[in-house]
């Protein structure tokens, strides 16, 4: 029974990736969404290796071509193309975060701080191959990438860092 539940948390984080992915403003290049939320909650709730899977599944999915990336969009041209770096980056930063957050889900002072440390490798790997796959220099590259999401990426991180510890601490989720 406890797999099976397991296996519902990790479809419903991925399919909140999903969701939140579809919520999205294209000012350029790479598009605001709200799919860093849904990792951050991810992370939160299910841990580094239940939270990998969830967004594993959801960029195999987008991958085999199902639109689940922002602008309904799949297919492995997105995962090569400018924004397949932040996509591959969300992996990157829920493993992260979700070993930092940890056994310490009691400590409300660890989910902003591996909010930010994911959130900073998501961009620093996202703005890295955003420079190979568009031949940008780094300053362009920070720009367009990093700078006009610092504000947006710091309310979601505050609400996620809120919503999953009550979460937690109220034990609605048990793994």
């Amino acid at each position: 029974m406890k797999k099976v539940l397991i296996c519902c948390y990790c479809a419903l984080c991925a399919a909140l990736l999903a969701v939140c992915s579809q919520i999205y403003i294209p000012i350029g290049p790479i598009p605001i969404n709200l799919a860093l939320f849904a990792v951050w909650m991810t992370a939160a709730l299910l841990g580094r290796n239940y939270g990998g899977i969830s967004v594993l599944v959801y960029i195999l999915l987008g991958a085999v071509g199902v639109p689940v990336f922002a602008g309904a969009k799949g297919g492995i041209q997105v995962l090569v193309g400018p924004t397949g770096g932040y996509i591959l980056g969300y992996l990157i930063a829920v493993v992260v975060c979700g070993s930092v957050i940890g056994r310490g889900k009691q400590q409300f002072v660890r989910y902003p701080i591996a909010m930010v440390i994911g959130c900073i490798l998501c961009y620093a790997f996202g703005t890295a191959w955003y420079m190979i796959s568009s031949h940008t220099a780094l300053v362009p590259a920070l720009v367009a990438c990093v700078l006009p999401f610092l504000p947006g990426d710091a309310v979601k991180i505050a609400l996620a860092g809120v919503i999953s510890y009550r979460l937690n601490k109220s034990g609605v989720i048990r793994l």
